[in-house]
């Protein structure tokens, strides 16, 4: 993307990537909390992630960063490595190089084999997923880390049992300050924005941010009668000094490169770190207003830049993160200035704010990530889904449930197996044909698509691959005289080819085309 139309959309991305930043604070902290690594960790993994990655990549509203689906496999490794945080570093870089190779080798193609439905299903378990694990910090119970997605806990406790104790340590504080931070995030949502220019400039999370702050300094001098406890509020490093700060990076130990154990780590991180943003890619392209695709090679040799300066300077595996994504998203990021912001201020705000920072209230940010969630898991979205059958409802359920008793990868897997059963019961004999025939009218080359008898989603990346290389100022004929059934995700495919080739002044014509 060239400079000039990065800051096309600055009064967008100015916002969004602030809001962005005050979720991803407590965040980076929480999972570097729950890996087992040092705090300051999070915050490198949350920079690099945003400046280095943000710049890196072709994802237009993506965010990097540390991930809660890492924080156990970081946990035990560090463990199997005896706790020497410098040799796990070792294995970051390592991972980091894979990364980089499997962008190369053109790896990024696996993200078409993800069904729509589990997508959606993703964002929706996320979504729900998002509510149910602020509901204690909107309570002012704080047991629960911030960034930790996983089911069990730790303490034994499991996702609603912790909902439930929350209700045993109330703290009015924390309750306040979350029903009036939802209240003005419904209220500049639903009313606000309507009546003027000035409430879409300035965003209602930041006013609530703001608002979280002096509330909390109100409690502190005693003008509310309220308290919140230390661990109620964000909780950065502070340092004294600026040698201070840079005495908080750490370097990976290369002598660890002798140790089986820290290549057989670097490889898992590769593996999991790739797979989990290769989802986020997918699941970040369907909320992307204007339905933009992302290059999931140059993603891949993005995220695996991003994790060799991590591992270099002391910090956590990074990858693409949709509560992040979806946040930039839905406060009106328009292009990767904001991801890029968004880190700008993490690495402002680790030098120079910290002490600022460490006032506000997580139950301010309980408040914007139940709104976030909201807007992942809405409602209507179920009535859609099963409106479009049961290949498509049960993958979109089954992805919900599992994502919400297990985790974000074992969720993925379930709906995956699902959608792949329905797909081979569907279409086990058929495959996708295309039959490209060219032409001459009026000077106007003509491409003609003939679709199978039957046609899954296993055909989604070629089908692309042959609509992408179809050339501008050209015509492009999709027939499916002969298909008998259409895969709702090549259906997709083809109606978002159809809205981006006006762009390419493309002419599409589709005959006996399937509506779903």
């Amino acid at each position: 993307m060239q400079s000039t139309n990065l800051f096309k959309h600055f009064k967008n991305d100015l916002p969004a990537s602030i809001i962005v930043f005050f979720v991803a604070v407590p965040l980076c902290l929480g999972i570097a909390l729950a890996s087992g690594a040092p705090l300051f960790a999070g915050i490198i993994a949350g920079i690099v992630g945003g400046i280095i990655v943000g710049a890196a990549s072709g994802s237009p509203l993506g965010v990097s960063g540390p991930a809660a689906g890492l924080a156990v496999i970081v946990l035990t490794s560090i463990a199997a490595l005896g706790g020497n945080w410098n040799a796990f570093l070792t294995a970051v870089v390592i991972a980091g190089v894979i990364q980089l190779l499997l962008g190369y080798l053109k790896a990024g193609f696996i993200a078409h084999f993800f069904p729509t439905s589990v997508i959606k299903g993703m964002l929706t378990g996320i979504g729900l997923l998002i509510i149910l694990k602020q509901i204690p910090h909107a309570l002012g119970w704080d047991k629960d880390l911030e960034g930790d997605d996983a089911f069990l806990q730790a303490d034994g406790q499991n996702t609603f049992s912790e909902i439930f104790k929350a209700f045993d340590y109330i703290t009015p504080g924390a309750i306040v300050i979350a029903l009036i931070s939802l209240a003005i995030l419904i209220l500049w949502d639903v009313v606000l924005v309507k009546k003027h220019k000035v409430f879409q400039i300035i965003q209602g999370p930041i006013v609530v941010v703001i608002l979280g702050i002096l509330m909390n300094l109100a409690y502190q001098q005693n003008l509310l009668p309220f308290t919140l406890n230390a661990n109620q509020i964000v909780s950065i490093p502070v340092p004294a000094s600026f040698s201070s700060f840079l005495n908080q990076f750490t370097f990976p130990d290369f002598s660890a490169l002798s140790n089986l154990e820290v290549w057989k780590i670097g490889i898992v991180i590769a593996i999991v770190a790739s797979l989990e943003t290769l989802l986020c890619v997918e699941a970040t392209d369907k909320l992307d207003p204007d339905k933009r695709i992302t290059p999931t090679n140059r993603e891949l040799k993005a995220q695996g830049l991003g994790n060799i300066i991590s591992g270099l300077i002391g910090g956590l595996p990074i990858t693409q993160v949709i509560v992040r994504s979806s946040a930039n998203i839905n406060f009106g990021g328009k292009t990767k200035l904001s991801a890029i912001l968004h880190g700008i201020f993490l690495l402002i705000s680790a030098v120079l704010i910290a002490s600022l920072l460490n006032l506000i209230p997580l139950a301010s940010l309980a408040a914007i990530l139940i709104i976030v969630g909201y807007k992942l898991a809405k409602p209507s979205l179920f009535k859609e889904m099963y409106k479009l059958g049961w290949e498509q409802f049960i993958p979109f359920i089954g992805t919900i449930i599992a994502i919400l008793l297990t985790d974000l990868l074992k969720g993925i897997t379930v709906g995956i197996l699902l959608g792949i059963f329905y797909t081979l019961r569907h279409s086990y004999r058929n495959s996708h044909h295309v039959k490209d025939i060219e032409s001459t009218v009026d000077g106007q080359s003509v491409h003609h698509l003939v679709l199978a008898e039957e046609v899954s989603f296993f055909n989604k990346a070629s089908l692309l691959e042959t609509l992408d290389a179809i050339p501008a100022n050209s015509k492009v004929i999709i027939d499916c005289s002969k298909s008998k059934s259409i895969a709702y995700d090549v259906i997709d495919l083809i109606k978002n080819f159809e809205q981006n080739a006006i762009g390419k002044n493309i002419r599409v014509e589709k005959i006996n085309f399937i509506e779903y």
